[in-house]
Parts: structure tokens; C-alpha cells; sequence
């Protein structure tokens, strides 16, 4: 069984290949960051033409360093949302031709769906129920993963997204394009406790989130200090953000376990790979008879692994939806891939 996985939700043109053990073949990807940094943040119709520009190349590298020729693959998976209108209508049309032409059955799959099957891949032991913390530039939720391919929302932001804060802080400190990892090299060499901004919902009997009054915070401190101090003090500042970002995401994950009763949580998306979210979340819920299971750093942002391995999942256990498309004599697989 071989699993092709595009993935092109937002501002990343990515191909995964996997097989039927889960064992990942490649994962070949195009980051648009040169792309969007002008503008300080993700232009969706430059995404949309650069996925259309990249998606054919990148199959083709995949491929290749899988070893495999297209007509070995059995399943082609794309992501079907949730994301930018144009890039996913860009991949999901690539996908549905490219199964077309090959005459083998496409997959839609839901883009938070795979970041949670990237931590299976890192974890193949890891089995429902369990609960999944999804943090990155668009999505910030909670969720209990049931038997079955169930999936409860158990708490979301109510406005802003982690990873969103993030870079919209980072940009308002001056720091480059995305922001997310310069917050976090800045913040190993500052004082924690040197800023306190505040964790919103706090002692709330809700697992909800919420980050904009953290960024308007940010706002507040960068207009009401000279440039030369904030400079400065740049590292203290991120690392004061960060930590209550981190604070914020580890109350809720130690809250949705004693609600639950559920001791694994799987931490996914592309703030997954925050050092300090991978230092203080573990410890913490260690403290609770709790364990967090992260994914690889290169499964962490999105990509094509973890969308063929959602699909390898379900199809495992019987829960895919196939799309059977018509053949057309019309199609040439060459044209794909140029």
C-alpha cells in the first residue's frame, strides 16, 4: 500500500509518500516564506499562484526519493480544509486530476486531522483515546480523539490563534518573517519574569482560549516605550510572551486531562516545536501522572506526510472516503509533473 499526501492549506506546497506499515518514504516541501515576507504575512493569492507553480515539482521530487514511479501509488490524499480558499482548491485540484489520470481512488482530508496523525507517525503506538492539543498560525484547540475516527472539540480560541500571536507580537517587536521562531531565539536569552503579560481566561471553568488581549498587551508596551529601551529589552519581552503563551496552552492541556480522566496528549502544529512548549508542558503534566507526546520537528509545520498518513489511518481501519473519479483518455501523467 503506497499513500501520496499533498498538502497546500496555506503558505507551504508539500508532498508526502507513505507506506502501508506508516513508514515514511518522503516528505518533500516548498516553503513560500520568501514569497509573503515583503508583505509581513501570508497574501493568499501569491500562495494560490505558487502552489500552482510548485505543487507539480514537489510530487516529482517525492517520488523520486521514495524510489517509486506514479503508477505504484494506490491512494492519492489532499487536504480539503480547513485553509486558505485558493491554495486548497489549487491542491485539492491537483490530487483529484492526478488520481484521475491514474485511474486510483482520491482522499479529502481534514487539515487538523493530519497534524494529529503527524504525532501518530511519530508515535506509532499512540491509539485513541487520547487527547490532542493543536497549536499553530491558524488553529489553537483541544480535542478528544475517540475510537473510530471521533474527534470532540473540547475547547477552541475564541479569537486569535497561538501561533498567530506569535508572529503578530514578533512583527511589532521588528522581527523578521514568521515571527514565531525569532520569539523563541530572542526569548532563551531573557528574563521570564521581567514582563508580565496577562493569561486571559484564567481560573475560567471553561478550555477555550483566548490571545488577543495578550497581543494587544504587546501593542500597548511597544507604543509606550522608547524604540532604544525595547530594543534592549527585546529578549525579555519575547521571553515574557512566550512563557505566557506557554502558560496559557499547559493550564488548558492540565485542565482537559482532569476533565477527561485521559493522560496522553498528543501536542501538534507548528507550535509544536516550540523549545519551551516542549520543556514546560511535559514536566507539568508529568506532575499530573500525565504524558505529552510531540511529532518530529519535521512533521511539526504542515506537510505531505501527515496528510498520506491521516489517509493511511483511516483506510486502515476501514474509515476512509474514497472519491472514485472518471478516468479521462485526455489526461497525460507527464503534465502533472513538469
Amino acid at each position: 500500500m503506497i499513500v501520496l499526501g499533498i498538502e497546500s492549506s496555506c503558505d507551504e506546497t508539500a508532498c508526502g509518500i507513505v507506506d502501508g506499515d506508516g513508514r515514511v518514504l518522503a516528505n518533500e516541501l516548498y516553503s513560500q516564506i520568501p514569497e509573503h515576507a515583503p508583505f509581513g504575512g501570508v497574501v493568499p493569492e501569491v500562495a494560490a499562484r505558487a502552489h500552482l507553480e510548485k505543487v507539480g515539482p514537489i510530487v516529482r521530487a517525492a517520488l523520486d526519493k521514495a524510489g517509486i514511479a506514479l503508477p505504484d501509488v494506490d491512494v492519492v490524499a489532499y487536504t480539503r480544509g480547513p485553509g486558505l480558499m485558493g491554495p486548497v482548491l489549487v491542491g485539492a485540484s491537483f490530487a483529484r486530476g492526478l488520481a484521475a489520470a491514474l485511474g486510483k481512488p482520491a482522499a479529502g482530508i481534514n487539515h487538523l486531522e493530519g497534524h494529529i496523525a503527524a504525532a501518530r507517525l511519530s508515535h506509532p503506538d499512540l491509539e485513541p483515546p487520547f487527547l490532542a492539543l493543536t497549536v499553530s498560525g491558524g488553529h489553537t484547540q483541544i480535542d478528544r480523539a475517540l475510537p473510530g475516527f471521533r474527534f470532540e472539540t473540547l475547547g477552541q480560541t475564541r479569537d486569535d490563534a497561538a501561533g498567530e500571536a506569535f508572529d503578530k507580537c514578533g512583527k511589532l517587536l521588528g522581527l523578521g518573517y514568521p515571527a514565531g521562531p525569532y520569539v523563541s531565539r530572542e526569548a532563551k536569552n531573557g528574563d521570564r519574569s521581567a514582563f508580565r503579560f496577562p493569561r486571559a481566561l484564567r481560573g475560567v471553568d471553561t478550555l477555550d482560549f483566548s490571545f488577543s488581549g495578550l497581543k494587544s498587551a504587546v501593542l500597548r508596551l511597544v507604543e509606550s516605550r522608547p524604540a532604544e529601551e525595547l530594543l534592549a529589552r527585546r529578549a525579555d519581552v519575547c521571553a515574557g510572551l512566550e512563557e505566557a503563551i506557554v502558560d496559557m496552552l499547559t493550564e488548558r492541556a492540565l485542565q482537559a486531562g482532569q476533565a477527561t480522566g485521559i493522560k496522553t496528549l498528543a501536542v501538534c502544529g507548528g507550535v509544536s516545536a516550540n523549545p519551551r512548549l516542549r520543556e514546560k508542558l511535559p514536566a507539568e503534566l508529568e506532575k499530573r501522572g500525565m504524558k505529552a507526546l510531540f511529532p518530529d520537528l519535521r512533521y511539526c509545520t504542515d506537510n505531505g506526510a501527515m496528510i498520506a498518513g491521516a489517509a493511511l489511518f483511516r483506510l486502515k481501519s476501514q474509515c476512509l472516503v474514497f472519491e472514485h473519479l472518471p478516468v479521462s483518455p485526455g489526461l497525460e501523467l507527464g503534465e502533472f509533473l513538469q
